[in-house]
């Protein structure tokens, strides 16, 4: 049982693009994306610095080219697709949803609403590592945080203000370990609701398909039969929290044995080793990681 899975913003490093442009049919695809989002994907993916692919107008049209682009060089269908934030643009082309076309041509609008949404309040979001689960959301409650990512494996991200974010790590719950993230704004939080107002607007002008292969909801993990709801899950989630935690909780009680995370990969593999044991995963860094990805599939 396969699930291929689609990283989230802030799996970007400078130049990790570059040895996948050595294939052809991957550079012609990233050239081709480049138009429908108004910039040269190619550029950023090799020779930007980490500042300059950290813009969230950047970063999300950058991640789900490369996750796409990946998949169609990989070659394999899964079983299960799902992807984390904006890595679920990605997971919707791949079930047929969305097309790829569409897909970027929303996550570009995602990415300039939430940017735009970001410059209005000094707003961050910070890595919680470690803790009771019940104790770190209470901590965060009671500093008015938002949880926006719940990740499972003992990893919750928190969003909100940079005042409050000070506070909390401050006087961080028992046994936690509190790191600040460098993104430009608190996302998936109600500091997101202009953005999600732009993305409806959007949306609206796209027809979806339904899915044609099960496909996973950040919302709660739940697998979606019905494009339209998908689509219209997408534009909520930009202001809720990702239930990674529930999604990897729906892929073990599937009976997933194999996780493919996509270009670039790292990030979800690595809480799938340690929430999922016994699950073999594979992660997209290099062209040589399809090789690697070829032999586990047998």
């Amino acid at each position: 049982m396969l699930v291929i899975v689609a990283p989230g913003q802030g799996a970007q490093t400078p130049g990790f693009l570059s040895p996948w442009l050595e294939i052809p049919a991957f550079r012609d695809r990233i050239s081709a994306w480049s138009d429908i989002v108004g910039l040269d994907l190619a550029s950023y993916g090799t020779a930007a610095g980490a500042d300059e692919i950290r813009d969230t107008a950047v970063a999300q049209p950058l991640l789900v080219a490369a996750a796409l682009a990946s998949f169609e060089t990989l070659g394999v269908r899964p079983d299960l697709v799902a992807g984390h934030s904006v890595g679920e643009f990605a997971a919707a082309a791949i079930a047929g949803v969305l097309t790829a076309e569409q897909a970027l041509s929303l996550v570009r609008e995602r990415g300039l609403a939430m940017a735009k949404a970001a410059s209005v309040t000094a707003t961050g979001m910070s890595a919680v590592l470690g803790g009771a689960e019940d104790e770190v959301l209470a901590a965060l409650d009671r500093h008015g945080l938002t949880p926006a990512n719940i990740n499972g494996a003992g990893q919750i991200v928190a969003g909100g203000t940079l005042e409050r974010l000070e506070a909390f790590a401050a006087d961080p719950p028992a046994r936690a370990r509190v790191r600040s993230l460098a993104v430009a704004g608190a996302f998936h939080t109600v500091h997101m609701a202009p953005a999600v107002d732009h993305l409806r607007a959007e949306a609206a002008t796209v027809t979806p398909a339904e899915p044609s292969i099960t496909l996973l909801s950040n919302a709660d993990g739940a697998a979606v039969d019905a494009g339209g709801e998908f689509l219209q899950r997408l534009v909520t989630q930009v202001a809720n929290p990702v239930r990674w935690d529930a999604c990897m909780a729906t892929m073990a009680e599937r009976g997933v044995t194999t996780m493919i995370e996509l270009l670039p990969g790292g990030t979800l593999t690595g809480l799938a080793k340690r929430a999922m044991p016994g699950v073999r995963t594979v992660a997209l860094k290099t062209p040589a990681d399809l090789d690697t990805a070829k032999e586990v599939l047998g």
